[in-house]
């Protein structure tokens, strides 16, 4: 007895062939937000909770947590509703808003005033830390540590459109956030020796949010004030020249600008400017 052939496009039992479509993830020109959805989930490194990521009017990121809640049962100081990708900290007027995962996480302590209906969340989620704690599939990690590598890495403090930024890595590891037509990160980096590059300078640290006067001491800063508008807008979106220039690609992370605090981030203040061979290399 021999095997009858298989139909073309089909399998072995003559079933019908079904090909998987991907759907590609298109941003719309005009939203306020470049961000894929994709990009937006993580995990929170205390509860190990899932936390959605959004940017908020400020372009500084904010993580929400991924479930809509009952407005009525939130202080209104605590709501957050998103609007074209973006968070804006105030409720829209519906019943529902988000909140931030801050209040929630059982390992930090409350930013506002807890209702009963968020006291019973944060209890839930408690239980559910331990559990993952419990089988091992969470290590949390104390809320004390930085979440940025260690003092003696190099993360330079910049200073775009007039507003001091710490870099998470050295300057010409800062990688393009944009996707590219296969569907990737970027492989470039932010900064280009076809662009003018910035100068370093020593700058005084200053006051941050109202804080109280701090000593004037001065730091060395990689100052891009004197590039051109557009260039310092660029820097700020961490895009490479080419997606900086294109309407259509999409940014599958965000930026990973922290804006500079100078009592939180006093470890990587430097009194003095680099080696002349350093900022040589820094300037692409």
């Amino acid at each position: 007895m021999r095997p009858t052939p298989s139909t073309a496009g089909c399998p072995w039992d003559g079933s019908p062939r079904t090909t998987p479509y991907a759907r590609p993830l298109r941003v719309a020109p005009t939203s306020p937000s470049r961000l894929l959805r994709t990009g937006h989930s993580s995990r929170c490194r205390h509860c190990g909770h899932r936390i959605d990521l959004y940017q908020r009017t400020d372009q500084r990121p904010v993580a929400l947590h991924p479930a809509e809640l009952t407005a009525a049962h939130i202080p209104a100081s605590c709501r957050w509703h998103l609007s074209g990708g973006i968070a804006h900290p105030h409720g829209d007027g519906s019943s529902w808003c988000h909140v931030s995962h801050a209040i929630l996480c059982p390992a930090r302590t409350p930013t506002c005033p807890l209702s009963p209906y968020l006291h019973a969340a944060r209890r839930q989620l408690a239980v559910r830390t331990r559990r993952l704690i419990d089988t091992g599939a969470f290590t949390p990690t104390s809320p004390t540590t930085s979440s940025l590598p260690a003092a003696d890495a190099a993360h330079p403090i910049v200073q775009i459109l007039l507003v001091y930024y710490l870099a998470a890595g050295p300057l010409d590891a800062i990688r393009c956030v944009a996707q590219t037509r296969h569907r990737h990160r970027c492989l470039e980096s932010v900064q280009t020796p076809e662009r003018p590059a910035g100068r370093w300078r020593l700058l005084p640290t200053g006051p941050h949010h109202g804080q109280p006067a701090l000593p004037r001491t001065l730091m060395a800063v990689y100052d891009l004030s004197h590039l051109p508008h557009t260039e310092q807008l660029r820097w700020r979106a961490q895009r490479c020249p080419t997606h900086a220039a294109s309407d259509s690609a999409s940014d599958l992370t965000l930026a990973s600008w922290q804006v500079f605090d100078p009592l939180l981030h006093a470890a990587h203040v430097r009194a003095s400017l680099p080696h002349p061979s350093a900022s040589h290399r820094s300037r692409g």
